[in-house]
């Protein structure tokens, strides 16, 4: 499937979750806990932390949390499934319990659970102390003029973000919209750098979510990797960056090298290090190391992985601007076994990590 066929896909895929239902019932809410008590029993028999066995030190312990105090949230895309049959009310529920902050939205809609207006989703996230803190939105879909997405309807989008009173609002699609040369992602560039003075205009931020191929090398000028275009050729100022931690590590084992073999270091850490402000949300999902995969990692649920987020989360939150208060942290994981299962175990995870006693 070519990249513009990908990103018309998720742009559809998100059209149609753009108008919003009601939460369902009581009967949603005991299925609900039912299968909370059922995934909660099979990790308690494997005892709490334990990860994938690995070995790996992950930072439990009785130091400082390095997870930054109200700023865990979850992109709900992850949690599709329960939202689709049981509504936004039992899983808003759940997440308040397993001691979420925030909330990334997907879309919204919920399915068979039924129709809901904007109000309602932003009030009933507030009932359960869940901040809505952005929400992704298909970059384009050049052949629908009627698609929900930035390039077709910008004023859409931005009037239901603000809505929902987001602070900020952003697209996964990758900036392939005019290919992968140098010159196409400039164009991309001035896409972005448009939608985020909109959207500026309205108290909010427009941000991009990377996957892997972001950090690909541009075909006529193999030299240069697409990222750093993007980097270069857009404001600081109007167009944010959401790091999916996972995605950039895949990129590291893929884009480490160009064409002719020559080496092309890429360290997503140094990335935020050198730009702080332009990371405000990050995506936390985790990968056991599979040098046999085409990305090096098999996704995994938060904490069962080998990405060493006990390090990057306080190198981010010690030693950039305002870290603390500054940055988002959303878990997520393209397809769990369990949504709800994943959504605890993540929650666990990150707040038992503890810096070590130099506070690296």
């Amino acid at each position: 499937m070519s990249r513009t066929s990908k990103d018309t896909e998720l742009a559809r895929r998100l059209s149609r979750r753009n108008i919003l239902g009601v939460a369902a019932g009581a009967t949603a809410a005991t299925i609900i806990g039912t299968a909370s008590a059922q995934a909660a029993g099979r990790d308690q028999a494997q005892g709490p932390g334990k990860g994938h066995g690995h070995g790996h030190d992950h930072g439990h312990g009785k130091g400082k949390p390095v997870l930054p105090p109200g700023r865990l949230g979850i992109q709900l895309y992850s949690l599709r499934d329960k939202i689709s049959t049981l509504g936004f009310a039992p899983v808003f529920a759940e997440l308040e319990k397993y001691g979420y902050d925030e909330i990334e939205l997907a879309g919204y809609t919920q399915g068979s659970a039924g129709p809901i207006t904007l109000a309602q989703l932003k009030r009933l996230a507030k009932d359960h102390g869940l901040n809505p803190i952005g929400s992704h939105v298909g970059y384009y879909d050049d052949n629908n003029p009627g698609a929900y997405t930035f390039a077709q309807n910008l004023e859409r989008v931005l009037d239901d973000a603000q809505a929902l009173g987001l602070k900020h609002i952003g697209t996964a699609s990758g900036p392939f919209r005019y290919g992968s040369t140098v010159d196409g992602w400039k164009r991309a560039a001035d896409d972005f750098n448009r939608y985020g003075a909109a959207a500026r205009k309205r108290g909010m931020k427009f941000y991009q979510h990377n996957h892997a191929e972001e950090f690909s090398f541009a075909t006529d000028k193999p030299k240069v990797r697409l990222y750093d275009v993007l980097l270069a050729e857009t404001d600081p100022d109007l167009v944010y960056l959401e790091m999916d931690i996972y995605w950039a590590y895949c990129a590291q084992f893929r884009f480490s090298k160009r064409a002719d073999g020559t080496k092309a270091p890429l360290d997503p850490l140094k990335y935020v290090l050198k730009h702080p402000n332009r990371y405000p949300l990050f995506h936390v999902k985790d990968g056991v190391r599979d040098d046999t995969t085409r990305d090096g990692y098999r996704m995994s649920d938060v904490g069962d992985g080998d990405i060493d987020y006990k390090t990057f989360l306080s190198k981010v939150t010690n030693r950039t601007h305002q870290g603390l208060s500054y940055h988002h942290w959303q878990a997520e994981h393209d397809n769990p076994v369990e949504s709800l299962a994943f959504a605890r175990k993540s929650s666990e995870h990150l707040h038992s990590l503890r810096e070590g006693r130099c506070g690296d």
